[in-house]
């Protein structure tokens, strides 16, 4: 049953724009989605004529029926105390959300980006209830998209979940689990999944050493993917799954892996 249950995830896979032919096979083969990974840097995203490029050499393309996009996530805190900081979160995060449209992404996933050992009280709670205000009037203004917060440097997932507590009356947002941030900065990978299952729509898996962010293919690292696949399969069964590995090579391995 649980191999059964394995087969019928819907994954993606994040395509090479030096190899889209590459990609799309192995999307078709698969029947994956595409997580574009090619518009959240700061130099990306300030170059229209590089962005255009790019959506126009995969807009030539026959794509998959559904994809998702990576935002801007280098330093963008809507949180921040200072408001000069939040303009510029906003302006890339405006950025992401109007190349996401272009491109016909369902969703976008943006970071918690907070400082994970500052445990001062008043700084989680404004976390939360900025973020809560900043989403909500985002999804007011892009009706057609689908907003997913991951896990980044967390150590803890309760300021994830209080989020997706707040926000879950609106069925466009979402928490994205990423898995391997988890296992790296996080301590029981238990209390990870099961706080956060309630809100968990997207899920991002790759492997590592348990010592740093690597993105390795499955089975390549020290993740117990036994225990992952038991986790899906009571908590997630039909979350969307991105394998963030770059490279048709290190994908197939990782799809065969599991």
């Amino acid at each position: 049953i649980k191999i059964t249950r394995i087969e019928f995830m819907k994954f993606f896979i994040i395509p090479d724009k030096n190899n889209v032919t590459e990609s799309l096979n192995l999307a078709d083969e698969y029947a994956a989605g595409f997580e574009y990974n090619d518009f959240y840097m700061p130099y990306t995203l300030d170059d229209t004529e590089t962005v255009n490029k790019i959506a126009s050499m995969y807009l030539n393309e026959e794509l998959p029926s559904i994809c998702t996009m990576h935002g801007a996530f280098l330093d963008v805190t809507v949180f921040s105390d200072d408001r000069r900081i939040r303009e510029i979160a906003d302006l890339r995060i405006i950025q992401s959300l109007d190349i996401a449209q272009r491109m016909g992404a369902t969703a976008v996933i943006f970071h918690t980006n907070y400082i994970s050992n500052f445990m001062l009280d008043s700084y989680r709670k404004s976390w939360v209830d900025r973020n809560a205000a900043y989403w909500t009037e985002k999804l007011s203004q892009y009706e057609n998209i689908t907003i997913y917060i991951e896990n980044m440097f967390d150590s803890d997932p309760d300021l994830l979940a209080k989020l997706g507590e707040r926000m879950k009356s609106n069925d466009r947002f979402g928490v994205c689990f990423d898995y391997a941030h988890a296992m790296l900065f996080g301590n029981n990978i238990d209390d990870w999944v099961k706080k956060l299952a309630p809100y968990v729509k997207h899920i991002h898996i790759n492997d590592n050493d348990l010592i740093s962010d690597q993105h390795k293919p499955l089975g390549e690292g020290s993740i117990d993917w036994h225990n992952f696949v038991a986790y899906y399969n009571e908590y997630f069964s039909g979350v969307s799954v991105l394998i963030e590995v770059n490279g048709a090579e290190g994908q197939r391995k990782s799809l065969e892996y599991l």
